[in-house]
């Protein structure tokens, strides 16, 4: 529904044509389409619909938006939106549950538990586009996960951000977090060492994303670290092995929620 007022304003307000407002919202061209027709048929133009918020806006121009799916009598979250919001940086299932009950304020609704019950029941329904078999104590993916949180000093009061560092080991799924300054060298190095303090071990590769901070030669097949990052690995005994683009990416679709 985020893109149907887009979808109106690029047509409306810019005049782009339908293939251009599909590469622009990343959407097909019929799906452009049904949006500027069910408008035109249902007599709402631009100016009025961009007062309209994206739920109003969705249920007047699309009739399936209109219909609420219930079992017993509580109403059925809608699972096929809930996975696709979750793809959106700092979405959570929490957000989406308050989300879903403001939707149905006079309808009995699902509790948290039952909420993420639903949605796991369908993502297990997926079929998955890759399958990763790891050995334990093989490897450790390391990143900086979400968006970053705000950290009060209690001397001056001044609020800053803090970035959280992700370990996890790729058999378990063994995870340790902590929280740092920034997303700098040091701050994944120091990191990076307490994470293998806090697991007691060292795995045999240690898998970052491709962050600058690490990489001194960036390259699809083949990245180079730089100078400290070796030095750690070599401290430590390990591998370090930086993933190719959207390897990381890929790696945590095929994991459940941290």
């Amino acid at each position: 529904m985020r893109n149907i007022k887009k979808c109106l304003r690029l047509k409306f307000e810019v005049d782009l044509s339908h293939e251009k407002i599909g590469r622009a919202l990343q959407l097909s061209k019929g799906v452009v389409s049904k949006y500027i027709k069910a408008a035109r048929d249902t007599g709402i133009e631009w100016p009025a619909a961009a007062l309209l918020d994206e739920v109003a806006l969705g249920t007047a121009l699309v009739p399936a938006a209109r219909i609420v799916h219930t079992r017993g009598d509580r109403v059925l979250p809608d699972v096929i939106t809930l996975n696709r919001e979750l793809r959106r940086k700092g979405v959570t299932l929490q957000l989406l549950l308050e989300e879903y009950n403001a939707a149905h304020p006079d309808l009995p609704t699902y509790r948290y538990t039952q909420f993420v019950e639903h949605y796991r029941s369908y993502t297990r329904t997926l079929k998955r586009s890759m399958r990763q078999q790891h050995r334990a104590g093989e490897k450790l993916f390391i990143d900086y996960a979400g968006p970053t949180l705000p950290v009060i000093d209690a001397a001056t009061g001044e609020i800053h951000p803090a970035h959280i560092f992700v370990a996890a080991l790729g058999a378990s799924n063994y995870t340790y977090a902590c929280a740092t300054p920034g997303e700098t060298q040091v701050g994944w190095l120091t990191a990076l060492s307490q994470a293998l303090s806090y697991f007691g071990d060292v795995p045999e590769m240690i898998v970052p994303d491709n962050p600058r901070a690490l990489v001194a030669r960036p390259d699809r097949y083949e990245p180079g670290l730089n100078r400290a990052a070796l030095e750690c690995a070599r401290h430590y005994g390990a591998i370090m092995l930086p993933a190719r683009p959207r390897s990381w990416i890929d790696w945590c679709a095929a994991r459940t929620e941290w």
